[in-house]
């Protein structure tokens, strides 16, 4: 290939500080392991998405519910029950709110008005004070996730019953595996973190999870849903819907329920997530995709009198796709670096070790990963100076 390396390119190269070959990193480049078949982004990658930002909450005390996190959506904030309605007739819920939580009235189960899938959810429950009953029915409520599955609520504080049907069991599927209730009369503190089931076809692609924390104490260990349980009957695995609303059961008890609240969860990579282990076909069109992004971004760094961002961000892109037009525009450009690096007097590259030494290492990581061939010219070249400098002694 025929390049054209004429002296006002040439000096456009020469004309970088060694400081700023590249933009603004917001994490190391060419460092980690490349992407690969399975897994779309490098290992530190700079081009990953940052975290989304959220505010913490405040965790609760025996006497006052606490404060959720900044993304959260309120599902009972103490005062306003219009966006619950009864779950026989879709009518208003008229459960009764006493001193900042509502109270289950033998009027009938409730639920949100609102559905929603994966998710985060908290919320907050007691029994009454004075103790009334045993086993089952002492302070019996439930927890549908869905509408569907139930997490147990019943006052289990020196009140034995079926394993299966304690508080925090899934019901009738899978026991606590704690019983870390408080006495009876204060507040019961519920995290629960919930994974549908996936189909596709029929066929099972993640068969869902349920984790779930009684006052700090773990009591469902990432638990594989087994359909949505019951009483008396045994449920089996099976598809959920994608959404549905979150129900809380009328059980003759009057027990009171607060601080409730939910984060909705990001997709997981049945669903199309890119982040983690991916099939192959999902992690390749990826690649491509934040590969297109990084050309996008080059253009913009184009610059005739600082040519060396674009030149790295494109090196960049050759990591996630192997696109000839890219290749060979960044061979150009190397050849082009390196013939400028050969013009310059002694002193002069002197001044320039980082720069050529972090180019360097770009053209190695590249080749480390076969992402430029062996032999890739302007490497050979750019090494033969650090070589002759001595730049490739430790000192």
């Amino acid at each position: 290939m025929k390049l054209d390396l004429s002296r006002t390119t040439i000096c456009a190269f020469l004309s970088l500080a060694s400081a700023g070959w590249a933009a603004d990193l917001n994490g190391p480049v060419f460092y980690g392991d490349a992407p690969d078949e399975h897994h779309p982004w490098a290992v530190h990658d700079r081009n990953r998405p940052q975290p989304k930002l959220v505010t913490p909450g405040m965790f609760s005390s025996p006497e006052q519910p606490g404060k959720p996190p900044s993304d959260a959506v309120i599902l009972f904030g103490g005062a306003d029950l219009s966006g619950w309605e009864f779950e026989k007739d879709g009518s208003p819920a008229k459960w009764v709110i006493v001193d900042g939580a509502v109270q289950s009235s033998q009027n009938g189960d409730i639920r949100t008005k609102a559905k929603f899938g994966d998710c985060q959810l908290h919320l907050e429950w007691a029994a009454p004070r004075a103790v009334e009953g045993d086993s089952q029915g002492r302070g019996n409520s439930g927890i549908f996730l869905m509408g569907m599955m139930e997490i147990q609520v019943l006052d289990n504080y020196n009140n034995p019953t079926y394993a299966d049907g304690f508080a925090g069991s899934v019901y009738g599927i899978s026991p606590p595996l704690a019983n870390a209730l408080r006495p009876p009369g204060e507040f019961q503190v519920y995290d629960i973190v919930f994974r549908r089931p996936i189909y596709r076809d029929g066929q099972p692609i993640d068969p869902g999870y349920v984790t779930v924390f009684v006052n700090g104490v773990l009591v469902q260990d990432h638990t594989p849903l087994e359909g949505p349980g019951g009483h008396m009957g045994r449920s089996k695995a099976g598809p959920f819907p994608e959404k549905g609303p979150l129900k809380l059961q009328d059980h003759g008890n009057p027990v009171r329920f607060r601080n409730m609240w939910y984060r909705a969860l990001p997709p997981r990579p049945a669903e199309g997530s890119t982040d983690g282990a991916l099939p192959t076909e999902v992690a390749m069109a990826k690649r491509k995709e934040i590969a297109a992004s990084i050309r996008q971004d080059a253009a913009q760094l184009q610059n005739a009198n600082n040519p060396l961002p674009e030149m790295l961000r494109l090196m960049e892109s050759l990591e996630y796709e192997k696109d000839d037009p890219t290749f060979q525009r960044v061979e150009q450009m190397s050849a082009q670096y390196v013939a400028g690096l050969k013009s310059l007097p002694t002193d002069t590259l002197k001044a320039k070790k980082d720069e050529v030494r972090n180019v360097n290492g770009a053209f190695g990581f590249l080749a480390k990963f076969k992402v430029l061939p062996a032999g890739f010219g302007p490497k050979t070249e750019i090494e033969k100076i650090i070589k002759e400098q001595g730049w490739d002694k430790r000192r």
